[in-house]
Order: structure tokens, then C-alpha cells, then sequence
């Protein structure tokens, strides 16, 4: 019979804590990435509110 007793299952809590460090991280890599692209995408929609001002401001200033 081995060393360990029937009740040993170190190996199963070994592998729960791997688990769920490696889930930790999954999430943090995506609120990473989601934050990212949320910052990303106020950003571009701040440029495309600066340049359609931009243009109605020329359209504007246009003496026809």
C-alpha cells in the first residue's frame, strides 16, 4: 500500500487553488482587455465629435 492514506487528496486541492489562480488571471486579462477597448472606443468617438465639428464649423464659415 502507498505512503498516503484513502483520504489524502492534497493532489485535488493542488489542482482547485491551479484552478482558480489561472481563472483569476483569465478575468483580470479580460477586464484588461475590455477596459481597453472601452477607453479605445470613447477616445475614436471623441475624435469623430471633433471632426464632424470641425466640419460643420468650415461648412459654416463658407461664404456661398
Amino acid at each position: 500500500m502507498t505512503d498516503r492514506g484513502w483520504n489524502d487528496d492534497s493532489d485535488y486541492r493542488d489542482a482547485v487553488q491551479r484552478a482558480e489562480r489561472a481563472t483569476r488571471l483569465g478575468w483580470a486579462a479580460i477586464a484588461g482587455v475590455a477596459g481597453t477597448l472601452g477607453c479605445a472606443l470613447i477616445v475614436m468617438a471623441g475624435a469623430c465629435a471633433v471632426a464632424v465639428i470641425g466640419c460643420l464649423y468650415v461648412v459654416m464659415t463658407l461664404d456661398c
